[in-house]
């Protein structure tokens, strides 16, 4: 299927009665300071980042206010107290004021002080604080104990969101009840579909009468096709949309995005109605369209834009739908609605070499939005602390790579959350590729790269893979060693730096060494080879040696050899592969 993406999300909140997308990541950052020390930090952050500017006003309350006024978002170099007196006769409503971080004049903390989750200021505080080497303080009640905080989800949320999200902090039961099985986050015990009590929380698109024990999260379930003339006015395709939402007792939060043909990718009316409510505008050729099987075909339709439906064919493409409002017409505009079943979600995350440090961040938020985690035993253990409460770990011992990636699937299949964990970058020699024989369009895929061990164990050595280098895999376990060797002669006689992964193991322990003399064939003895085992992790090993002094014992499945081109050379103990094709002494 081709679709193409025409226009983005706004970023405020809107008065049209479409709903702001949640937990948005701050844009433009106001910086604020009054003293030396606060300017000086100011200016790290404003070089470090190129949305953020020092605001400069007369005085620094002015200069406060017209942060507030023109920002996304405000990192204050003041006391908390000068702070919340300034900004408190602006506070208006947290889903549009800008998020406010407070940081002290030696930089020690970064405080969330307000927007913490609807406007990003946990995160900001989180960015402030690794670029100036402070503490981040997030004094949300969901982050200090684990719990995902219902307005973090990335869908719309509202009714009693705090009176339900107090009820899971205190432990007290929830009722969940969803119209599908949309992917949520691990939950608490205590949020159950079968849990007495007052209080609920809601997963539906449909409209519902609110009440004081009642949170609704709205899943992004809806897609509304759109077809119009020439130079239709904004307002109508506007009024249009949310007549017939609110006729079928639908609502707008729930929009996934609005569809139409791409002959109507620059159509002004339907970009600024997707740009109002917050969601892209996706088209798709008009062949594509034409081949969807609709109630209402037009020849009309078909004869001025090559298909006959352009709305009720949009509102279905791109998933498992069905028409909930066929076409429904004004002088110049057209909606229908179609209701898209859950997607299960599957991030395919790389957690590095070993070390929590080398983790990335999108990493760590992968794992905590995921409800079920699963890995090899050893990998799922370095990430058991940063797992909430109520996840469900499937976490087997070596091997199974393949039952593992089918367990993964078919997991996410069924709807849920679903984080697939492997060692070093997920993509390489690791659990992608089998996950993704099997994933169809019932799930959507999230990759996370993660640092490798060849760029951990290249880090170690020095600058080995400063040119031409290429990744072999010994295992001849799902490869026939005559391929293997095809491989291993060819980058022998390109000269390309060579890492080799599985390199060795009990059942294997001849491949090295013939991969070694066939390497050791097209460049000279001397040439360095290094050797690092468990890179980052407990029992860290370097060992560097050629290809004429090299003990294969000395390798094992824990290790990856690196062996250098003909240009590689040791400087100070350490293997560095220029990176011009002429080596300076």
């Amino acid at each position: 299927m081709t679709d193409h993406l025409t226009s983005g999300p706004a970023a405020s909140a809107r008065a049209d009665g479409c709903a702001p997308r949640a937990g948005h990541r701050p844009g433009r950052v106001g910086l604020v300071a009054a003293t030396a020390a606060g300017r000086r930090h100011a200016a790290v952050l404003a070089a470090a980042w190129p949305h953020a500017h020092v605001v400069e006003a007369d005085g620094v309350a002015e200069a406060l206010r017209t942060a507030w006024a023109g920002c996304d978002a405000v990192v204050a170099f003041l006391a908390t107290g000068a702070v919340v007196r300034i900004v408190a006769p602006l506070l208006r409503d947290k889903h549009t004021d800008p998020a406010v971080v407070v940081v002290d004049e030696a930089a020690r903390h970064a405080v969330a002080l307000l927007g913490g989750h609807a406007g990003g200021a946990n995160d900001l505080a989180g960015r402030v604080a690794a670029v100036l080497g402070a503490t981040p303080v997030v004094t949300t009640a969901t982050d200090a104990v684990g719990l995902p905080g219902l307005d973090t989800l990335g869908w719309p949320v509202e009714g009693a969101v705090a009176a339900v999200g107090r009820a899971i902090l205190d432990g007290e039961p929830v009722r969940l009840v969803a119209d599908a099985a949309w992917p949520l986050p691990a939950l608490p015990d205590t949020v159950a579909p079968d849990a007495p009590g007052p209080y609920r929380l809601l997963v539906t698109d449909r409209l519902v009468e609110p009440d004081p024990y009642t949170a609704v999260l709205r899943p992004p379930s809806l897609v509304a096709g759109v077809g119009a003339s020439r130079g239709v006015p904004a307002a109508e395709v506007r009024d249009l949309l949310h007549r017939v939402l609110a006729d079928a007792n639908l609502s707008p939060a729930s929009l996934r995005h609005l569809a139409s043909a791409d002959i109507k990718a620059d159509e002004a009316g339907i970009v600024a109605t997707a740009d109002a409510c917050g969601v892209p505008l996706v088209t798709y050729p008009a062949a594509e369209l034409a081949a969807v099987d609709v109630p209402h075909p037009s020849e009309v339709v078909r004869a001025a834009v090559g298909t006959p439906s352009v709305a009720e064919a949009a509102a279905l493409l791109g998933g498992d739908a069905a028409l909930l409002v066929p076409k429904t017409a004004t002088a110049m505009a057209t909606v229908a609605v179609a209701r898209h079943a859950p997607r299960g979600r599957l991030a395919i995350v790389g957690l590095g070499p070993g070390a929590a440090d080398l983790r990335t961040p999108r990493a760590v938020a992968e794992l905590r939005r995921a409800a079920v985690v699963v890995g090899l035993d050893q990998y799922v253990d370095q990430v058991r602390d940063v797992l909430r409460p109520g996840t469900r770990v499937l976490a087997t011992g070596l091997g199974a790579e393949e039952a593992r990636a089918r367990t993964a699937v078919a997991e996410a299949t069924a709807g849920q959350a679903v984080a697939l964990v492997g060692s070093g970058d997920a993509g390489v020699y690791a659990m992608a590729s089998p996950a993704l024989e099997y994933a169809d369009h019932r799930v959507d895929v999230v990759g996370v790269p993660g640092v490798t061990a060849a760029l951990a164990a290249g880090a170690l050595l020095g600058a080995p893979l400063g040119h031409d280098h290429v990744y072999l895999s010994l295992s001849d376990l799902h490869t026939p060693w005559e391929v293997i060797t095809r491989r291993v002669t060819a980058a022998a006689e390109a000269d390309l730096v060579a890492l080799l992964y599985n390199p060795r193991s009990r059942a294997r322990d001849w491949q090295l060494t013939a991969a070694l003399e066939i390497l050791a064939g097209h460049r000279p003895p001397d040439t360095p080879v290094g050797v690092v085992r468990n890179a980052s992790r407990p029992g860290e090993r370097v060992h560097l040696a050629t290809l004429a002094t090299l003990d294969p014992a000395v390798v094992d499945m824990y290790s990856v050899v690196v062996v250098g081109s003909s240009r590689t050379r040791t400087v100070a103990g350490r293997m560095v592969t220029p990176r011009g094709y002429r080596w300076r002494k």
